[in-house]
């Protein structure tokens, strides 16, 4: 190929990677990433919404961290994290719980939220899951085919088991495009309730509408005219609703959640995407969530 070809090709495919790298889709989209223990672990949105709801749910209970890694691996070994309504005889859902076995009827199981409260119900029942090996304990409640398949992910379920329980503060991100459909702040609010309800009853979290340039400590560019302000009863529930709104930004247009100096802003790009930032003035005890008003 003469010389002036290959230049010219060349040319093309530089220009072409450096306007995906100023246009195209970030690197990492629609993906989520927490860290620590050494490592890091990346999962789509859909699968981290769902730890989220498993996390929330042993908060919202009162159990501890351990409860949400069982919990996590569990789930991710049996679905990968995905409510699936198909699986080996009659399995179903995060868990594949199945009817014939009395984990409840088809309709409930695929009820994420019944279904984990399900798995908490047999975990509690078991005297050292708080201590014991986390693949053993998962096979107890599960009595699987395959014993030691929850061990291959262990280490993922302790480090968003970590994050979503507000264990480990700001880490959790997650890197988006821009919001599609319109996701209302009322109806974030009724999602955060229903799936903390007893936290919420107990006043330990109240959630309210407000003005994003009243309550945000950095308003970003493309922020909705409504922040929704979540007061929180203690740090580590605070870092766990925090977090929670974080892994469920694709779903519910969440642009930015900002909880004691810290911020997570969707419009961020590369490495900057990959960490919170710091927020001047935001060091109160709530957590502000800023939901796209488009």
């Amino acid at each position: 190929m003469p010389l002036v070809m290959v230049l010219l090709f060349a040319g093309i495919a530089g220009g072409s990677y450096v306007a995906l790298q100023r246009y195209g889709s970030p690197a990492h989209e629609g993906t989520c990433v927490a860290t620590g223990l050494g490592t890091s672990h990346r999962y789509s949105t859909d699968r981290v919404a769902n730890a989220a709801l498993i996390s929330a749910t042993a908060v919202d209970r009162g159990l501890p961290p351990r409860a949400a890694s069982i919990a996590l691996a569990t789930a991710y070994q049996e679905s990968q994290l995905q409510n699936i309504d198909y699986g080996d005889r009659d399995s179903l859902g995060l868990f594949q719980q199945r009817p014939s076995q009395g984990w409840g009827s088809e309709a409930e199981i695929m009820d994420p939220i019944y279904a984990t409260n399900a798995f908490y119900d047999v975990l509690e029942t078991i005297p050292d899951y708080t201590s014991g090996d986390i693949n053993d304990i998962a096979q107890e409640v599960q009595r699987s085919g395959h014993p030691e398949a929850y061990r291959d992910h262990e280490t993922e379920g302790r480090l968003y088991a970590s994050a979503l329980t507000g264990q480990s503060g700001a880490n959790l991100v997650c890197t988006l495009g821009a919001v599609g459909a319109t996701v209302s702040p009322e109806q974030v609010r009724s999602e955060l309730e229903r799936q903390f309800p007893r936290t919420t009853q107990s006043g330990r979290l109240t959630a309210r509408l407000d003005s994003a340039a009243g309550a945000a400590p950095q308003l970003p560019a493309e922020a909705g005219a409504t922040a929704l302000v979540i007061d929180v009863g203690d740090e580590s529930l605070g870092w766990a609703v925090a977090n929670w709104a974080v892994a469920r930004a694709a779903d519910d247009g969440v642009v930015q959640v900002s909880y004691r100096g810290r911020v997570w802003d969707r419009s961020l790009r590369g490495e900057e995407a990959e960490r919170w930032g710091t927020a001047e003035g935001g060091d109160s005890d709530r957590v502000v969530v800023l939901v796209s008003g488009r």
